[in-house]
């Protein structure tokens, strides 16, 4: 069965720096696009960045660009969301997403508080 384990998150001061990872299993990851969602309290889940099978094209919400960077490695089966210059608007639970055979998977969340 498909399983998206998130790692990474926690706590940090406005200006730092967190690195998520996501390992995925229980499908082809090198041949599907990821995606990296969060949910703030209160507010609707939203798409961060997103980034293709073979890691050649990414994109990422308008918040975030120049901040974060979305990569990924086919070998390790993992994704990853750096995310620097973190302000306390980015505080929520950061959720990696994979679309297949048309159904969209979740990983647990982990979660990213932005706090002095």
């Amino acid at each position: 069965q498909v399983q998206l384990v998130e790692s990474g998150g926690g706590l940090v001061q406005p200006g730092g720096s967190l690195r998520l990872s996501c390992t995925a299993s229980g499908f082809t990851f090198s041949s599907k696009g990821m995606s990296w969602y969060r949910q703030a309290l209160g507010k609707e889940r939203e798409l961060v960045a997103g980034i293709s099978s073979a890691g050649g094209s990414t994109n990422y919400a308008g918040s975030v660009k120049g901040r974060f960077t979305i990569s990924r490695d086919n070998a390790k089966n993992t994704v990853y969301l750096q995310m620097n210059t973190l302000k306390p608007e980015d505080t929520a639970v950061y959720y990696c997403s994979a679309l297949v055979t048309a159904h969209r998977y979740w990983g647990q969340g982990t979660q990213v508080t932005v706090s002095s």
